[in-house]
Formats: structure tokens, sequence, C-alpha cells
């Protein structure tokens, strides 16, 4: 990886990055710039927590359901008289302090989603990409195609370039490569528009196809 100036010049504050281009056996096969816009961004962290924790807080299903006093189904009958028993009065079968009696102050249907500023989510985008860049964690594949469906092939093809857990980013889906990976839990596959902040800081490398990068840059910028 190397930075430098499109002119020549040398600057502290203006720099260029530039990646090397892999194919499947890790040989270089050419080299590509990248945009400072976008890969060489400063990283603000607690921009990238806001938006992971959105993104997770969307995860949540948030379906926990309890029934209030309201809710369940009792006999409105009077249990047994107010007085003369020797007992506590009673009012409703329904209370939640008898069993099979309602809840009390317990959890009801609700949505976890935390709003983000879309220029806030592509902003962390950008940082989480530029991490990569920084510590030489983005690799980038002239092109992803398998010939076939086999897994072995291509855990030893990941093998290759010395990872543990790896994001693929595609610009098309290529079944091949989907159902290879599929059985592979350190491995996640997904299209350029899927890409996002969690997955990117989730995974050690990424790996990107070089018509990909282009358009990661074309959104990003």
């Amino acid at each position: 990886m190397k930075f430098a100036r499109p002119d020549g010049l040398a600057s502290s504050g203006e720099k260029m990055v530039t990646v090397d281009v892999y194919n499947l056996q890790r040989e270089k096969v050419g080299a590509v710039d990248l945009r400072d816009e976008v890969f060489n961004v400063p990283i603000k962290r607690h921009v990238l927590h806001q938006v992971v924790v959105s993104q997770l807080a969307a995860k949540r299903a948030g379906s926990a359901s309890t029934k209030t006093r309201s809710q369940v189904k009792a006999s409105g009958r009077k249990l047994w008289r107010q007085k003369g028993t020797g007992r506590a009065r009673v009012g409703s079968a329904a209370s939640p302090t008898r069993r099979g009696g309602g809840v009390a102050f317990g959890p009801s249907p609700r949505q976890y989603t935390m709003k983000v500023p879309k220029k806030v989510r592509k902003a962390a985008l950008r940082m989480a990409l530029t991490d990569k860049v920084q510590n030489e964690k983005l690799i980038v594949i002239d092109d992803f195609n398998f010939s076939e469906i086999k897994t072995k092939a291509f855990v030893e093809t990941m093998k290759r370039f010395d990872t543990r857990t790896a994001l693929i980013v595609t610009e098309e889906l290529d079944v091949n490569l989907d159902r290879s990976s599929r059985n592979v839990p350190w491995v996640k596959v997904m299209r350029r528009e899927g890409i996002n902040v969690y997955d990117l800081l989730r995974y050690d490398n990424v790996f990107v196809e070089q018509p990909s990068l282009k358009k990661i840059e074309e959104v990003l910028a």
C-alpha cells in the first residue's frame, strides 16, 4: 500500500491511497488508486459507535408481550364474600397478585429503532473503510467468480490470504461463491448495496471486487 499525490508533489495534508489488486491465487495483477474523500478520512469513534448501536437496535424483535389485568380472561364473579370468612378482601381473579392474573408493568411490543441521519451513516461508512485501509485489511480482488460449487476450494482460497474472518463484497450475486461459502461460519458474502458499518468492523478482512470498489466510491464520495 502506497500513499502519494497524483501530481508527484509531497504534502503533509493530501494523500492518495494506492492498493494492490490480487487474483484468487493471491498473485498481484495490478493496482488501484482510492479516493481520499472515501478511504482517507478522519476516524471518529463516537460516530461509529452511534451507527453500530443503531444497527443492532434495529435487529431487536421487540415482540416481548404480557397481558395486563384488563386483558386477562377471568370471571367477573366475586371470589368470596366480603366479610366473615377470615380471609382478605379480594376484588378480581385477574389481579396481578393472584395466580393466572395479569402482569403489572410487564413488557409490551415496541420498536427499538434509533434514527440516524443519512449523512452520519455515510460518514461512518467512510470511516470504517478508512480504518480497514489504514490497517491493511482491505483486499481488492479482480474477480471473485468460482468455476464450481466447492467449499473446500473456497476455504483454501481464503487461507492463501491468511484471514481468520472475512467479509466479501461483490457487485453481482455469484451462485457458486454464495453456495461454496454458505457453510463457512467465519465468512460472510454480500452484495455491494448491503455494505454496512457493523459488518465492516466485525470482520478482520474485507475483500472487495474491483468493480464494486468504483461503485462504492461513487456512492460515498
